[in-house]
């Protein structure tokens, strides 16, 4: 009677860890009506993921008019850039992270390390020309995730 809990106790187990596992690598998704995948999140989780991306488009918007300044506004970019590094990313919810398919969270975490590797960049002097070419690099990782992605309020 004994091995028989047992074996059924570790089916449980490896039970939960694959469905715990699944969710990790495909979040909280369905197929979208238009192509997206859609990420079904609370209403004020997406609200904090949209905050988000509207604060790296303000970065991006900072560093893009350091740039544009005579001589370029370095102090203001780098600034701008590690405040959305990876310290952004620090306090995030672990039950979020969890909703989160395993894609958009790599995407999201290279934007914030390459928002970190910008900062150095901008201290070390790279050029214009170089900066900008990061923050391609960057934007191109964004439109690609919201071609990919959509997040949904659910009630």
């Amino acid at each position: 009677m004994t091995h028989k809990l047992c074996v059924v106790a570790l089916a449980l187990w490896v039970m939960m860890v694959t469905g715990i596992g699944w969710f990790f690598v495909k979040g909280w998704t369905v197929a979208g009506s238009d192509g997206r995948t859609e990420i079904r999140l609370a209403a004020s989780e997406r609200d904090l993921i949209l905050g988000e991306m509207r604060q790296l488009l303000k970065t991006v918007d900072q560093v893009i008019r350091g740039l544009g300044e005579t001589p370029p506004d370095r102090h203001t970019m780098e600034r701008a850039a590690r405040a959305a590094g990876m310290g952004m990313a620090e306090d995030v919810n672990p039950a979020l992270m969890a909703k989160l398919p395993l894609p958009f969270k790599q995407m999201g975490m290279s934007i914030h390390r390459h928002m970190d590797a910008l900062a150095d960049a901008v201290s070390q002097q790279e050029t214009p020309q170089q900066i900008l070419k990061r923050l391609s690099d960057m934007t191109a990782r964004c439109t690609t995730c919201h071609d990919v992605y959509r997040l949904s309020a659910q009630p």
